[in-house]
């Protein structure tokens, strides 16, 4: 529970800082700065050069994957139909299509799966949605930021971004099974620890929530692909398609606990790379602020729902 409490905390931090006068109203680019530049490098180099793969563990990474390339296609279709411009179109897949595994998941795992629910919520987190965040989100963001994106732009925005450098660092290492000092490991994880506070004032920092923002059409689809099509992928594909072929009937819950990680509110660190890409920042920053705490109740919901099944 700590983990929520500090969520909670931090945001309400970074709403009163944001009504505070004497507090600088761009504030959150520093803040920003310091995540993308130091915060996150320090911690892909030190987890991702770490994980270890089992074939048993592969639904709970798929998982994050296959939320992101279904958000893609889902607004992608959807901007067609209603005619949301690139800006709005990007911020909603990569917010929409990213889950909080490590803020939210982890003590709500630990909370319906003990143990063993918040072992594979760190594989889900740190094989699935870190590494979604830093390929996919970067590659997705790059795309929707130009108006008439170019191969080269994409490419250059991609191997520029610090996270996303050491993060195929990170594989290498991984790949040759070698393992950092004691020393470094502990440096990197010094120069990551600032990164959850850091990156949820930031986001309360950019969070405007009034009844105008709550009704607006983008707002109500994020909503609605994040806590309800999103889950209901994963429930069809894992426990009525695969759960035969593919989950044992002992390792069903794992298919469930992919279910609830899927029903989670967006990751704050997309939100980041939507705001440093320009993509309606204020759209990426609500759609943080309004899709955890509301999760914390659709994602319990989902997981009564399952008892059923």
């Amino acid at each position: 529970m700590t983990n929520l409490l500090l969520l909670i905390i931090c945001l309400s931090l970074g709403g009163i800082l944001q009504r505070t006068k004497s507090f600088p109203k761009d504030a959150y680019l520093g803040l920003n700065a310091v995540i993308i530049n130091i915060c996150l490098p320090s911690l892909t180099l030190l987890y991702t050069s770490q994980i270890s793969f089992k074939a048993n563990q592969l639904l709970v990474i798929l998982t994050p994957y296959i939320l992101f390339v279904s958000s893609f296609v889902f607004f992608k279709i959807v901007a067609r139909i209603l005619h949301f411009d690139r800006s709005t179109t990007g911020a909603l897949t990569i917010t929409a299509g990213i889950s909080s595994i490590s803020f939210v998941g982890f003590p709500i795992f630990e909370l319906l799966y003990g143990k063993a629910g918040v072992q594979l919520g760190i594989l889900m987190s740190q094989a699935g949605s870190f590494v979604v965040c830093g390929t996919m989100g970067i590659m997705t963001a790059s795309y929707y930021s130009e108006s008439k994106p170019s191969i080269k732009y994409i490419i250059k925005s991609i191997f520029t971004f610090p996270p996303f450098l050491a993060f195929c660092i990170a594989v290498c290492l991984n790949i040759m099974d070698y393992h950092f000092p004691s020393s470094i490991s502990d440096i990197l994880q010094k120069l990551g620890s600032p990164f959850t506070v850091l990156a949820l004032l930031s986001v309360g920092l950019q969070i405007k929530i009034s009844k105008a923002n709550l009704i607006q059409k983008p707002v109500l689809l994020g909503l609605f692909f994040k806590l309800f099509i999103a889950p209901l992928l994963i429930f069809i594909l894992y426990l009525i398609l695969l759960q035969q072929k593919i989950l044992l009937q002992e390792n069903a819950w794992i298919g469930k606990m992919c279910v609830v990680g899927a029903a989670l509110g967006s990751m704050n660190t997309a939100s980041i790379i939507a705001v440093n890409h320009k993509l309606n920042p204020p759209l990426a920053s609500l759609m943080i602020g309004v899709t955890i705490p509301l999760s914390l109740i659709t994602a319990m919901l989902w997981h009564y729902l399952l008892f059923f099944f």
